[in-house]
């Protein structure tokens, strides 16, 4: 390079690393490294080596060994034993030391000497031998250890033996009549005999035994032998193996057995109760387990391994058999025979009631035959998105057994062994966690809930709600606590939930659905006037504390999961967090009560209707629950009560503007133009509006009425017209004499039964009245068709029960109260399951149930009579009318709409009410022009006027000027547009003042002339609106 001019040298950086001596000091320590672990690992094998070497060694010398004790044996005692004495079975000989050295179960000449020593001691025992004399000779308790040891390992040996060759005795271990002299039996007749209870030893051997899992190898064994004992006739004598197996369980769950603890996970609860259908292949077992001290045993110790949550049931026989339904069936089937004895112990109740309900926990739903009829339809649609949802189907006999051992019997048994200890009538209930009361409340309300939600509720629901005392109990327990503002923790092993859940979860879980059932079949009398099953100072108490609840899961605390979530999810998210599950539930529980208590009151009111409203409602909430998803529009779906009236209906009209807005491109100009003949109109009004399709229903129709003379009205529709039509066409359709409705005997309207016999065609009028109704709704206009309650609730798509029949058919409700209440044998009156129905002279006999005529109505089923001769009258006869209605009905008005409100309010929102008709409110709220005002002397005189009227002119002056008779359900503050007076004949003449005043329906435009007295208006404007002169006065 050339010089560059700068004098200093730069400094050499070297890029290649570490130098050749440092790489190659880091190349030696890994080759040691290296070698260092070939050598241990060399090492490693050797000893590896030196231990497989010594083991088989040992093995092949052990094997040798035993070979040449047992030709010593065989050479002294014989082949057969033929050679044994009794003294060969004495402390002193080494008969069983050498037979316990050599012996292996699966050499056939072992077995044999096995068997034949075994009948040898049976032989000698039978021959009034002294078992004890027979190992222990003159003194027991000087040899004690070495006859233990003896007697125990020959037993197990016994056992051991049967268990390894169960292939070579089929049909033979098992069997209850089995020939004495065929081995499997010999053997098991002597592990009976040496493990006798009588004897000093069968402490020590019943231990022994059950250490070395014995229970697993019977279980292994009636496995194996499962299908031939299910199909083996019952003699009553018992099978070896079962009689074994009760001396076992008999001394393990005796208070004074001194044995230690056995493995849970190889005891006979594990072992044994697993097996399905154990009771049928060992019947006399059930009885000896079901016996109190001994159930009371096994049940506390499977709830304590519960408790810790401990996995101790063996592997399952197939996926329909799991076994923790096997263990539940066969619980449930011996609990039966358990609970029946008298005097059942709290404690085993308590045990019981937690067993069930984590074992209940666990099973997939069961569904009855009707739901699983309904749900095939949609497994089939929704194939493609479960494939990966694997669904646990039980076999249909374990099905089976499980909702048979949970049946009425069953909890009419447990229940009040659990809930007789609650004392919650003296004293208040105190938050400690194993106070006696809240123990019980706890495992009650934990297996109910978990029995709700896995079995079909019509098998346990009657039986709670009319034939135990729950309903008054947990209401008590619920009261004291809401009364003290102080909810108990319920034990966490009992109600499978966390211990910070409220306290208040579990109870109202089960409390409503139980409670809402029991009201479906009280009567009016029972409920109002007996005030059974609570007071109505009670219930008053139980709409706050409900109240209180749902408000706080749905808006102050939402944790629920969506309703919408498909069923699989559902159930998966109960099992992995029951929290959130149960608290889904409660709101749909309560909601669904809540509802209820809130037709009770509308029919007779016993608290104020704002004690259903939640505190918390204010103008934020409103606003959010009128968009869809939010939070504040869930709660409106799920309870609309929650929410004052007057707010639904605000949000209902702007769910109606905003689809009119939807739908207004056509603007102002209508259509749909009716020529509707007065003295036709019903017959017209079908034919015009059943040619329109959907969409244009929700457009704007314009009427043109001809008179009775075939002319064409004056009047122009610009609103009112269509109003007027609206009134007079379903005035005409829902008469009574068109033959389509009848009237209950409060002149409320109903579905004629018999419809189809007056018009061929009736199923397409039902369908144009509901659109007509919704047609009606849709526009704002009020309707005065007073409707009957059972037929408003089948436009909410519900059904109708008993205390809905008084305003149907009073006299056949007061002979069903007659016969709920009757005291005697209602065999004895001769009813069947059958009702006649009489139809303008054409009577049928239609059966309730199939095969109801020769079904005779007892004391039993009379209950069951009630609910079904009810449905008959008030669901099933007017079915079809009702759907075809409803068809119509939501052609315009959608469900969630009308979900919105109750059956009462329904009719509000129909017809309004006569207390909407305030002359003070319509005074407030109207406007005025011409020259008047409302300081004028004629107005205050024309307000005068009205307010003088019958409540009837009232309607039809507010007709006259509106077209309607009703006045708006929130008040005249919302008529569009607001009324209006007018001043007509503006010079005053006599002439002109003598003129009728006029309207403009469309405007709600009153032209009222200045006339001079009270007298003369009353007079004109009475003319005026009783003319009927349609709209050619205008």
């Amino acid at each position: 390079m050339f010089f560059s001019g700068d004098p200093t040298s730069r400094k050499r950086v070297a890029l290649g690393g570490r130098s050749s001596k440092e790489r190659d000091t880091q190349k030696l320590m890994e080759q040691t490294r290296m070698e260092r672990d070939r050598r241990l690992w060399q090492r490693k094998q050797n000893a590896s080596a030196i231990k497989i070497q010594k083991c088989f060694r040992g093995r092949k010398a052990a094997k040798a060994e035993r070979a040449k004790v047992r030709e010593q044996f065989l050479s002294r005692y014989g082949s057969y034993c033929q050679n044994a004495e009794r003294c060969c079975f004495c402390p002193d000989s080494d008969y069983f030391r050498q037979l316990f050295f050599f012996f292996n179960a699966r050499n056939a000449g072992d077995f044999t000497i096995l068997v034949e020593t075994c009948r040898g001691i049976l032989n000698l025992v039978r021959d009034n031998d002294n078992i004890v004399s027979l190992f222990a000779g003159v003194d027991y308790s000087a040899v004690l250890a070495l006859v233990d040891h003896r007697v125990k390992n020959l037993a197990y040996i016994c056992i051991l033996s049967l268990y390894q060759n169960r292939s070579h005795f089929r049909q033979q271990l098992l069997v209850p009549d089995a020939d004495s002299v065929m081995q499997a039996t010999v053997l098991l007749e002597a592990v009976a005999a040496l493990i006798d209870p009588k004897l000093p030893w069968a402490c020590k051997a019943v231990s022994y035994l059950c250490q070395k899992n014995v229970f697993a190898l019977f279980r292994e064994i009636v496995l194996a032998e499962r299908e031939n004992a299910k199909t083996s006739s019952s003699t009553g004598n018992l099978s070896g193996v079962e009689h074994i197996t009760g001396i076992l369980i008999s001394h393990s769950g005796q208070n004074s057995c001194s044995c230690p603890n056995v493995d849970p996970k190889f005891c006979f609860s594990s072992q044994m109760l697993t097996v399905p259908f154990l009771w049928k292949i060992f019947p006399s077992l059930k009885g000896v387990f079901s016996t109190q001290g001994l159930s009371q045993h096994y049940i506390h110790q499977m709830s304590l391994c519960l408790q810790n949550h401990t996995n101790l049931l063996p592997s399952d026989i197939s996926a329909e058999y799991p076994g923790y339904a096997c263990l539940l069936g066969n619980i449930l089937e011996a609990a039966g025979v358990t609970l029946s004895q008298p005097a059942c112990p709290f404690e085993m109740a308590v045990d019981l009631a937690a067993v069930s309900t984590f074992l209940l926990e666990a099973l997939p739903p069961i569904k009855s035959s009707s739901q699983k009829a309904k749900e095939d339809a949609a497994m089939i649609e929704e194939d493609a998105d479960s494939a990966d949802d694997i669904q646990i189907v039980l076999d249909k006999d374990l099905e089976r057994q499980i909702i048979t051992g949970i049946d009425s019997r069953f909890l009419l048994q447990l229940l009040p062994c659990v809930l007789l200890q609650i004392n919650v009538l003296f004293g208040g209930i105190s938050a400690v966690g194993d106070d006696r009361s809240v123990v019980a409340i706890g495992a009650a309300c934990a297996l109910l809930h978990v029995t709700f939600n896995t079995l079909p509720l019509e098998r346990v629901m009657t039986v709670l709600a009319y034939r135990t005392e729950l309903v008054r109990v947990l209401w008590e327990f619920m009261k004291n606590c809401h009364d003290n503002k102080r909810w108990s923790s319920l034990p966490e092993h009992l109600s499978l939930l966390p211990g910070d859940s409220p306290g208040w979860l579990l109870p109202l879980a089960v409390f409503c659905p139980v409670y809402k059932h029991m009201l479906m079949i009280v009567d009016n009398e029972e409920f109002y006037e007996q005030e059974r099953p609570l007071s109505l100072r009670d219930i008053r108490s139980l709409i706050v504390i409900l109240r209180q609840a749902l408000w706080q899961l749905l808006w102050l605390n939402p944790t629920a999961p969506n309703a919408s979530a498909k069923t699989t999810s559902r159930e998966n998210t109960s099992k992995q967090n029951p929290n959130e599950s149960i608290k889904h539930r409660v709101s749909i529980v309560a909601s669904e009560l809540l509802s209820q208590l809130q037709d009770w009151n509308n029919r007779r009111e016993f608290t104020p209707p704002s004690d259903f409203h939640a505190d918390g409602v204010d103008d934020f909430f409103i606003s959010q629950a009128v968009v869809d998803g939010t939070k504040a529009n869930e709660i409106m779906k799920l309870a609309p009560f929650l929410i004052p009236f007057t707010s639904r209906v605000k949000i209902f009209n702007s769910q109606l503007v905003a689809v009119k807005q939807r739908h207004g491109p056509h603007g102002v100009f209508a259509r749909n133009r009716f020529t509707i003949r007065r003295d036709r109109i019903l017959e017209d009004a079908y034919n015009q509006m059943s040619a329109l399709s959907e969409e244009d229903l929700r457009g704007l129709i314009r009427v043109t009425f001809v008179n009775e003379l075939g002319v064409e009205e004056a009047g122009i529709d610009g609103g009112g017209i269509f109003k007027d039509f609206m009134e007079n066409i379903t005035r005409a359709a829902f008469d009574v004499q068109y033959g389509l409705f009848k009237e209950t005997v409060d002149h409320l309207l109903y579905p004629n039964p018999g419809s189809g016999l007056i018009h061929e065609q009736h199923l397409q009028f039902f369908h144009f009245l509901g659109c007509l109704l919704a047609k009606a709704m849709f526009e704002g206009v009020l309707v005065d068709i007073p409707f009957a309650t059972f037929f408003l609730s089948k436009l909410k798509q519900k059904f109708n029960y008993l205390n809905d029949l008084p305003s149907l058919d009073p006299e056949l409700y007061r002979h069903l109260i007659f016969l709920k209440h009757y005291q005697g044998d209602i065999a004895g009156l001769e009813l069947y399951f059958v009702i006649v129905n009489n139809e303008y002279g054409e009577q049928t006999e239609e059966e309730l149930l199939p095969g109801g005529r020769n079904l005779r109505v007892t004391n039993e089923n009379v209950i069951t009579f009630i609910h079904l001769v009810s449905n008959h009258r008030l669901n099933f006869q007017i079915r079809q009318q009702s759907s075809h209605f409803l068809r119509g009905f939501q052609q315009l008005i959608q469900k969630d709409w009308i979900d919105m409100f109750n059956e009462h309010e329904l009719q509000l929102l129909i017809s309004g009410s006569l207390e909407s008709l305030d002359v003070d409110d319509l005074r407030i709220h109207t406007n005025y022009a011409g020259g008047y005002h409302k300081e004028h002397y004629v107005i205050d005189m024309f307000w005068d006027v009205i307010k003088g009227f019958s409540l009837e002119n009232q309607k039809k002056f507010l007709k006259f000027v509106t077209g309607c008779s009703r006045g708006p359900l929130l008040g005249f503050k919302y008529l569009e547009p607001l009324f209006c007076i007018q001043r007509a004949a503006g010079n005053a003449s006599d002439e002109a003042l003598d003129r009728l005043p006029t309207s403009a329906t469309c405007m709600n435009l009153l032209k009222l002339p200045p006339y001079r007295s009270k007298e003369q208006m009353e007079a004109k404007l009475l003319y005026a609106i009783n003319a009927e002169a349609g709209f050619d006065l205008s």
